[in-house]
């Protein structure tokens, strides 16, 4: 399939072919979406901005891979472009993490029963000369006020739940997933890379993540604002808890697992 892109406008929205508010999935990297994409009947290519979208079909019902890039921020502007141009109907943030809990291997899959995010972050009250002391740091719910950021209500975690639908077709299909198990858990995203393993093994115990990556809760927050129905599904492409090396092909496996989860979804909405 040819990856060459066309440009489109923002100002019109872009009706999709066929019936039905299409299911948007989204990849960072060329990587974690174009798999995905090829997979599509009848592709057509548009972009907005940086963002890619591969509009598509999947069993005859319109299907959208958008290649969003990396992190919180682009993955939030390309959500809300996608929403806007496209109105889907359920959104599917999917690709590559760093395992936080030691009980998984690479190529295990995680389902984002919940999602955090594990940047939002306030510092400990420590003058000059007296150090820094990460282990104190509070999570700050942005979402909680409108107001200051000192607001002691917004002194929390705040999650996002993955869609019970969603997750229903990810769980009826995950015993066709071979290259690893797949488990309900907690995605943790931030605009961070952690590699220290103490790190990791504090957010695996403060805030129960399973995975982390850089994109998925502020797809989930977008999401939220405009009340789509939101699922990020991330496979392990290593562990350092536990040193599981670095599998890029872990991409591969997990685009091929959601698209056995998006045929299933398609079923139960065409079933209602």
């Amino acid at each position: 399939m040819s990856l060459a892109v066309n440009n489109s406008t923002l100002l019109n929205e872009t009706k999709v072919e066929g019936a039905g508010r299409p299911i948007l999935i989204q990849g960072p990297m060329p990587i974690e979406a174009e798999r995905f994409a090829q997979k599509l009947e009848k592709v057509k290519i548009e972009k907005s901005g940086t963002f890619i979208f591969y509009k598509g079909k999947v069993n005859n019902y319109p299907v959208i891979v958008v290649k969003t890039g990396k992190g919180m921020e682009n993955t939030a502007a390309a959500t809300a472009v996608a929403i806007e141009k496209y109105n889907p109907i359920a959104i599917i943030n999917q690709g590559t993490s760093g395992g936080h809990d030691p009980g998984l291997n690479v190529h295990d899959i995680v389902l984002g029963k919940r999602t955090t995010n594990i940047g939002s972050l306030k510092t400990g009250n420590i003058e000059e000369n007296h150090g820094m002391d990460p282990t104190i740091w509070k999570p700050m719910d942005l979402m909680a006020s409108e107001g200051s950021g000192s607001d002691p209500n917004a002194e929390k975690i705040r999650y996002y739940e993955g869609d019970q639908g969603l997750l229903e077709a990810a769980n009826a299909v995950k015993d066709k997933y071979t290259n690893g198990k797949v488990v309900e858990g907690i995605i943790g995203s931030a605009d961070v890379w952690n590699n220290e393993v103490d790190r990791i093994k504090w957010f695996h115990t403060n805030y129960g993540t399973s995975v982390e990556e850089m994109e998925g809760a502020a797809a989930a927050q977008i999401a939220e604002a405009y009340d789509v129905a939101f699922l990020g599904i991330r496979v392990l492409s290593n562990n350092k808890t536990n040193g599981g090396k670095y599998d890029p092909n872990s991409a591969s496996a997990n685009q091929d697992y959601v698209y056995e989860v998006v045929k299933k979804y398609i079923a139960t909405i065409q079933s209602k």
